[in-house]
């Protein structure tokens, strides 16, 4: 019983962290090479910081996690909020490599491993914490990169959710295909 829970818990993690790559890669091909520098204001991070960010926290976290400390000693993390100029092809590889870390990760995982202790900067956690952590982490920066997409784009921005005004007519058609 306790594996099958583990199993669905992986599963459904990978479905959900899956879910919020594909809003970005559907932010990212409305977006022209300079949109992903983009900053309004020079407190904020451009969605290529971002990326930048997501792509060390994801390789650091998640490679050799079970045996290493998710910090990596080779991690520069202030580098990632550093302005870079990277081109879109290549930020969409980091993005990539990141999110298939991760994914590769969670995917080799049994429902036994969920309840060892994995180090973070030392501290220690369950794997299952661990995985609850980044299903947190990764999709407040993916609304990150949404909100500044719709900034971005304004009236020409291709709604990724259910429109506004249209929430009954979103119901009545889910209505249909499940029952």
């Amino acid at each position: 019983m306790v594996m099958d829970a583990g199993k669905e818990f992986l599963k459904s993690a990978i479905k959900r962290l899956s879910y919020y790559k594909e809003l970005g890669d559907k932010t990212f091909e409305q977006l022209n090479e300079e949109d992903f520098n983009f900053r309004p204001n020079e407190s904020s991070n451009s969605i290529a910081i971002i990326i930048q960010h997501m792509n060390g926290n994801m390789l650091s976290r998640w490679s050799n996690f079970l045996t290493e400390d998710g910090e990596k000693s080779w991690r520069n993390r202030d580098a990632e909020f550093e302005p870079q100029q990277i081109d879109k092809t290549t930020l969409i590889e980091l993005w990539n490599k990141g999110w298939d870390c991760v994914i590769n990760s969670w995917t080799s995982l049994q429902p036994e491993d969920l309840l060892k202790t994995i180090y973070i900067r030392h501290e220690p956690l369950l794997v299952i914490d661990a995985v609850i952590r980044q299903v947190a982490h990764y999709p407040h920066h993916v609304g990150q990169i949404l909100y500044l997409g719709k900034i971005i784009k304004g009236a020409a921005w291709k709604n990724l959710s259910i429109e506004k005004g249209k929430s009954d007519a979103f119901n009545a058609e889910m209505k249909k295909t499940i029952y």
